[in-house]
């Protein structure tokens, strides 16, 4: 089975409020893309990576109008994809939802959130409450409890294997950007950055407590998606002295596995996998960060085959691919990333 993680830069936007794509002329969210060209090149890559499972990161938006499921629905029957059914969780006001597609052939799929469900005013009880509520943690360490909310609430799926019957947990995350969006000055951006990455790795630390419930219960388990973090990313990280992807992955016994992220974490200076590329414009260069992960359970590892970024430079099939290629420049500012693995 081959499982993928990607995230779509503005997904949402090249669909109408009926769900049907809009492939014409007009301006993408993408800078200098329009829609048309940007819908051609998902259904490349999507037709390329062609997994049985696919977490949709920044999926299209779920409103009084609009539809996630949908959309995806009417976007994998446009390229007559194989991962042809979508699911979702909890709906944010972000117009970025994580979705899960996938090919009903292979596997049944279903929300299934765990922990305590928000009740107003009720206190918190043991464990990671259920993700669309609130998880109060003192992040300063000032005696004041703070509480915190998922902006992106992850995707809790209950994924079951037709023909081995095998079942597994699937968490798709998209962790809060540190990028101190709004600062003015130096100060600002200081003050932010250290904010949001306060509250970044609360959320981390929220996530990794529904992993650690998990693997207490012994269920087989796969963390996917864009954690907006990995070590050595940025100079507060020593502040807090751990990255959030570090936080999720935990230690010992207990570890889930990424090779890109323990290859960064071996190797803090050098090369390192990138699955992310975004233009900053103020030094008119290109900036690569690896960002996204598929983390598996210890009993996984074994029946893990192959990792793989689609990069368009680094990966040489998709470097002698040109039609590829262009079409990954073009999709999105994230890479897919693809695990194939034996369930």
């Amino acid at each position: 089975m081959r499982l993928a993680t990607y995230n779509v830069e503005w997904f949402d936007a090249l669909f109408d409020d009926t769900g049907h794509l809009i492939a014409d002329g007009s301006w993408s969210a993408r800078h200098d893309v329009t829609k048309a060209m940007q819908t051609e090149a998902l259904g490349i890559v999507f037709t390329a990576i062609d997994a049985d499972v696919i977490m949709v990161i920044e999926a299209p938006d779920t409103s009084r109008k609009r539809d996630t499921v949908r959309a995806l629905e009417g976007f994998a029957e446009a390229f007559d994809l194989r991962a042809r059914k979508a699911v979702m969780g909890f709906s944010n006001d972000t117009q970025q939802e994580i979705a899960l597609m996938y090919d009903p052939d292979i596997v049944t799929a279903h929300h299934d959130p765990r922990g305590q469900a928000p009740v107003p005013g009720a206190p918190q009880v043991a464990g990671a409450p259920r993700f669309d509520g609130t998880f109060r943690i003192d992040l300063d360490i000032d005696a004041t409890e703070d509480k915190v909310v998922f902006s992106k609430p992850p995707l809790e799926v209950s994924l079951k294997v037709r023909e081995s019957g095998q079942v597994i947990r699937l968490l798709g995350a998209h962790l809060k950007s540190k990028a101190p969006h709004g600062a003015t000055n130096r100060d600002e951006v200081m003050r932010l950055s250290i904010t949001n990455r306060r509250k970044q790795l609360a959320q981390a630390i929220w996530l990794r407590a529904r992993v650690a419930e998990h693997l207490d219960a012994g269920d087989p388990l796969i963390v996917m998606g864009d954690l907006n973090d990995g070590p050595g990313l940025d100079e507060y990280e020593n502040l807090f002295g751990r990255s959030s992807v570090e936080i999720i992955l935990g230690e010992g016994d207990r570890e889930l596995f990424d090779p890109h992220a323990c290859e960064a974490l071996l190797r803090r200076i050098g090369p390192q996998p990138s699955t992310a590329r975004f233009y900053i414009s103020q030094d008119e260069r290109y900036l690569q960060a690896l960002l996204d992960y598929i983390m598996v359970s210890t009993e996984l590892r074994p029946k893990a085959r192959r990792w793989r970024i689609w990069h368009p430079f680094d990966d040489p099939a998709c470097w002698k691919t040109p039609e590829l290629r262009e079409a990954l420049l073009v999709a999105s500012d994230h890479f897919p990333v693809t695990l194939d693995i034996d369930l």
